[in-house]
């Protein structure tokens, strides 16, 4: 069974198919991510480096934006992303280039 699944090419953003240990190395859509801290299952882990302000890409489609720099096997969670939607305060989302 896959560590992780990603769902589309363009995504930035993995989900854990089990609860990951700090320090061990999954395959996540064919890269290799070495966890930098526990990632319970269900939860997303970043698979590329995130800027603040980026976009976090799940299913192909923007999920939030990161509100720090992401690295590569970080937790991504509600601690470092933001979310766009139901905000009321922007006119939906732009669609992914």
């Amino acid at each position: 069974m896959p560590d992780t699944l990603v769902q589309r090419l363009v995504d930035n953003v993995a989900t854990a198919l089990r609860d990951l240990a700090a320090g061990e190395a999954v395959d996540a859509g064919g890269r290799q991510v070495a966890v930098r801290g526990v990632i319970p299952f269900g939860h997303k882990l970043a698979i590329a480096a995130i800027a603040k302000g980026e976009r976090i890409l799940k299913y192909g489609q923007p999920i939030g934006r990161a509100t720090a720099d992401i690295a590569p096997g970080e937790h991504v969670h509600v601690h470092n992303v933001e979310s766009e939607r139901g905000r009321g305060d922007q006119a939906g989302g732009d669609p992914v280039p």
